[in-house]
């Protein structure tokens, strides 16, 4: 179950070795917005080696990627798709790129035997990209959407704000198409790291608007994104009954449900 996704900086060593600690349920090793453009060589290279040495990692690995307009992403895949990874995540998804990058990751896959396919993590950043959002959800490796509502009010020439009155309606889109297509719908990062109390009201926002995930920038967001995304106790028992009503139905030999 994916409930917290934490950011880390692949040219960070300490940070890098430390990711299976922290407790989150994915870990998003950064090649992108966290790495100056003179280290992404070597924070490549750290990551190729840290993957190397830790191949059974107890969480999933996601990999951001650079973007498809830079000069670094087929570097970025070429050294590490591999089978000790889960997920690319494409900052400013759109269609056409998404369609590249399977492509790409299908070639990939095929010349290195990979055992796995891997799945695509977009991050919904551009006002174009919301209102693509619903053909993004329906690919066939796109297992998640992130939010990502920085880059999306400085599109949108809007002031980011606590409240996040700006984004409603992009969480609402995400979300709406996400659970069409029966994948999670991932909440944008808070991005003040010592405001629990507004991390706690952000994640209910994100909620009650259908989300059901949220990525983090510092570890000690964590706890709290897992607590507020565990599932509720009447969602609980309902999941319980239909797995007994479908196991009674199996049993019969009906399997329509009533």
């Amino acid at each position: 179950m994916r409930r917290s996704l934490l950011f880390i900086p692949s040219n960070n060593p300490a940070m890098l070795q430390n990711a299976d600690v922290f407790g989150s349920d994915s870990v998003i090793f950064d090649l992108e917005d966290a790495v100056n453009v003179t280290e992404k060589d070597n924070a490549r290279n750290l990551l190729y080696y840290y993957l190397l040495d830790h191949p059974n990692l107890n969480m999933e690995v996601v990999v951001r990627i650079n973007g498809l307009d830079t000069d670094y992403y087929k570097q970025d895949l070429e050294k590490i798709v591999s089978d000790n990874i889960d997920a690319i995540m494409l900052p400013k998804a759109r269609i056409t790129d998404l369609k590249l990058l399977d492509e790409l990751l299908t070639e990939i896959e095929t010349r290195k035997n990979l055992t796995k396919k891997i799945k695509i993590l977009p991050i919904i950043e551009l006002a174009i990209s919301i209102l693509e959002v619903d053909v993004i959800a329906s690919l066939p490796r796109v297992d998640g959407i992130l939010l990502g509502a920085e880059d999306l009010s400085s599109d949108l020439e809007v002031e980011r704000t606590k409240e996040g009155k700006e984004i409603e309606y992009a969480r609402s889109k995400v979300a709406f198409a996400c659970k069409a297509y029966q994948i999670d719908a991932i909440d944008t990062p808070f991005t003040d790291v010592n405001d629990n109390d507004g991390l706690k009201k952000d994640c209910e926002s994100a909620k009650t608007l259908a989300m059901n995930a949220k990525a983090a920038i510092h570890p000690n967001q964590i706890d709290t994104i897992n607590e507020s995304f565990l599932p509720t106790q009447k969602l609980i028992s309902w999941a319980k009954r239909v797995m007994i009503a479908t196991e009674e139905a199996n049993k019969k030999g009906n399997y329509e449900l009533k």
